[in-house]
């Protein structure tokens, strides 16, 4: 009974998941949306595929022209039109080579011994990348289907030729992805879990609270942020990818990511940094069997004011670089007072630390490290 509750219990709980997305997919734009439209869409190319060379020509291998066309409506235009290459390229290699060893052997399950290694062999090349597997594909059409001919493998690389036109253009000209939107959310997603994490640690600090379950929690938030900036380094290059060959970017209605999403990126890597050893260190010093003595009030109050204004300096970071025009200088601008008084917390608590230290050379160590790259991430926000 328990693995049957435990079943309909996950059952039910992807079923809300599912109905939550197609909510979103109908709500506001967004991946739930893109994902749907690009289903849309390889439903639409393999239906054209299939009017024009099953229905209307009648093809003798009509199949294969909608199987091509749906698996190349890919999540961007420049794969699509790569993969479609590389795929045909397969298709029509397996196809030759099975239809010559056919011909020559006169014998079915000889050829088969012959080319599917070969043709295994040759999907591994590296110029075919992933669509080296149809190499092996177009040699089975070939052997399993008789009576083998030049003339019905002539029409099988044709209608690969045709699925793939087909799936490249309806993913070019019916809505082409842009995942602008999505670079950007990343970068979004990344500074908001920084600045959430460093406000959260500056309460601590302000209230005196030394929770190990807390701090620990903190932690490995902070160890989690650099997988999102990994996350949105790869968004920006997903998004400048799917401009490439996108007769949108030449309408001049979007164009690619360009130096401030790269420079974002830096920013937010040393953000990932700071913020991994600030909670480190809070959680060393929560630790009770360590000897080391937990700041006072005197360094753990500035401190936190420091933590403070750098969440909000990271919030306005990247407010100033996707700002529209107009508004980014403003956020240029308390940015840099921000960051100015940012400065000036480091140069109080820096003048603070020998007087409250004075006989710990490991704490002054730790918190003097703590500084160095707190200035160091200072500097970058006012310098991208």
């Amino acid at each position: 009974m328990d693995g049957i509750r435990r079943a309909l219990w996950r059952a039910r709980r992807h079923a809300s998941a599912a109905g939550a997305a197609v909510r979103r997919a109908w709500a506001e734009p967004g991946r739930e949306r893109d994902l749907a439209v690009q289903a849309v869409k390889a439903a639409l190319a393999a239906w054209v595929a299939w009017a024009v060379a099953g229905w209307w020509l009648k093809a003798p291998m009509a199949f294969v022209a909608p199987w091509v066309a749906i698996v190349l409506v890919e999540s961007t235009v420049y794969r699509s039109v790569r993969h479609g290459l590389q795929q045909v390229a397969a298709i029509a290699a397996g196809t030759v080579v099975a239809t010559g060893a056919a011909l020559l052997l006169d014998s079915t399950m000889a050829a088969m011994s012959l080319v599917l290694p070969a043709a295994v062999l040759l999907g591994n090349w590296r110029r075919l990348g992933s669509q080296g597997v149809y190499a092996a594909t177009g040699a089975l059409f070939v052997l399993t289907s008789p009576p083998v001919s030049v003339t019905a493998s002539a029409a099988r690389i044709a209608e690969a030729v045709f699925g793939a036109v087909v799936g490249i253009a309806v993913n070019a000209l019916v809505r082409p992805p842009v995942y602008l939107r999505s670079t950007r959310a990343a970068l979004e997603d990344a500074a908001g879990e920084a600045q959430e994490i460093l406000d959260a640690v500056a309460d601590g600090l302000e209230s005196g609270e030394w929770d190990a379950r807390a701090a620990g929690s903190l932690h490995e938030r902070a160890l989690r942020l650099g997988r999102l900036v990994d996350q949105a380094r790869a968004a920006v290059g997903w998004s400048r990818e799917s401009l490439r060959v996108n007769p949108r970017r030449r309408t001049g209605a979007v164009s690619a990511p360009g130096r401030d999403h790269d420079d974002a990126v830096t920013v937010l890597d040393y953000v990932a940094v700071h913020t991994a050893e600030v909670t480190r260190a809070v959680l060393e010093a929560c630790d009770r069997d360590r000897q080391e003595p937990r700041p006072g009030p005197h360094i753990a109050e500035p401190y936190a004011a420091f933590l403070h204004k750098s969440a909000y300096a990271i919030r306005l970071y990247t407010e100033s670089r996707f700002a529209p025009d107009g508004q980014d200088r403003r956020a240029d601008r308390e940015l840099r007072e921000v960051v100015d008084g940012l400065v000036g917390t480091l140069e109080d608590l820096r003048r603070r630390l020998p007087r409250a230290v004075p006989d710990d050379p490991d704490a002054l160590a730790t918190y003097g490290t703590l500084l160095s790259q707190a200035r160091r991430l200072a500097d970058q926000l006012v310098d991208r």
